[in-house]
């Protein structure tokens, strides 16, 4: 009986990370609550390591990507398909630019900032449109 119930309590320990893991879910929208056109709502998320972030695509023509080099070192770069909806499981601590390809130039961004993040240095190394630029720069304000 006190080997059942040792073994009981060491599985609920090993499950209880993923039982207090949370899902998110972001919508990719032509037109936002707030009026702005081409948005992932919401725009920011704060994760922890092993959160799942689910990409509806509520309109179509949209995608969620992983934009190269904004992903935390050691991180898998995630690429959904136009009109996909698809789950990423966040491992890596550190901040997700994530893009919207077909509207990246019109600023359909958002971050995902992973536990303790803090954002890396050359976050901006590469092409970010001005639009693109400006909605990341308010997003990361957040961390």
């Amino acid at each position: 009986m006190i080997r059942t119930f040792a073994t009981g309590l060491v599985l609920a320990a090993l499950m209880s990370g993923a039982a207090f893991a949370e899902t998110f879910e972001v919508r990719m929208l032509n037109k936002g609550s707030d009026g702005e056109r081409m948005v992932f709502e919401p725009a920011f998320i704060q994760a922890q390591p092993g959160d799942t972030v689910r990409f509806i695509a509520a309109d179509k023509g949209h995608n969620a990507e992983v934009n190269k080099g904004m992903l935390p070192e050691g991180a898998e770069a995630f690429k959904g398909k136009i009109n996909e909806e698809i789950e990423v499981t966040l491992d890596a601590e550190g901040v997700y630019g994530v893009i919207c390809k077909p509207h990246f130039a019109m600023g359909m961004v958002m971050t995902i900032a992973v536990g303790d993040a803090e954002v890396p240095e050359g976050f901006f190394e590469g092409r970010v449109p001005p639009k693109a630029r400006e909605r990341f720069e308010a997003q990361l304000g957040n961390i």
